[in-house]
């Protein structure tokens, strides 16, 4: 699995994604730090996760996941990926997390905002940590649907337009029907931003990508086989 990190990882930043990708998220931490922290002359940095995760995994998680698996069905080499001895989990889970690790780089360099405001007041170290864990829980949630969407079809666009349209809806779900609340992604979010750990909210995010991430492995199983 290891191999197909690597090789994924670096394909991200061999090419402008990964930097592309680096920049929008700084660019929508900044925005969120300046409209929730400066403007308010707050010390919580909660919110500044909080909004980032609500609206900046819209844009960033399409365009890391849109090409996973389609661009390898168009270039033709999706064959050679699942004849390979590295079984399907692997693969899976190899682009799984080289993309999170781009939005883990991101999440790192976020640390800056904490040490800004530390000059001006005393933020929760723990607080940010939390956020954080929380964050990186909605990456892999949010991250296994666009990869879903992109195994179930070779044109990257409409696999990043599934995605999008999937995560928008997710904010809105629960105004339709309380039965799709396990769908909301962003409620299972709210505590961390609040530096609360909940087990219940872990749990539902770590079921949700399981259950996004074992469909793209029955997909891709089913297409090894016709292979």
């Amino acid at each position: 699995m290891w191999a197909v990190i690597k090789k994924e990882f670096k394909s991200y930043f061999y090419s402008p994604i990964g930097y592309v990708v680096i920049g929008i998220f700084l660019l929508c931490f900044s925005v969120f730090f300046y409209l929730t922290t400066l403007t308010l002359g707050s010390v919580d940095l909660g919110a500044l996760y909080y909004y980032t995760a609500l609206y900046g995994l819209i844009i960033i998680v399409p365009i890391l996941t849109m090409r996973m698996f389609a661009e390898e069905r168009k270039n033709g080499t999706e064959q050679l990926l699942l004849t390979s001895p590295i079984s399907v989990f692997k693969i899976v889970m190899g682009k799984l997390l080289a993309a999170l690790g781009v939005i883990v780089i991101t999440l790192i360099i976020s640390f800056l905002f904490y040490f800004i405001v530390s000059f001006f007041g005393k933020p929760s170290i723990s607080q940010v940590l939390v956020a954080m864990l929380g964050f990186i829980l909605m990456s892999i949630a949010t991250l296994s649907v666009g990869m879903f969407a992109s195994s179930i079809t070779e044109n990257q666009i409409i696999a990043g337009i599934i995605t999008v349209a999937f995560l928008i809806i997710s904010l809105f779900i629960t105004d339709i029907s309380n039965l799709f609340s396990s769908f909301a992604l962003i409620n299972f979010y709210t505590s961390f931003a609040q530096g609360v750990i909940s087990l219940e909210n872990i749990i539902s995010l770590v079921l949700f990508s399981v259950l996004f991430i074992s469909l793209t492995i029955m997909v891709m199983q089913r297409r090894k086989m016709i292979k």
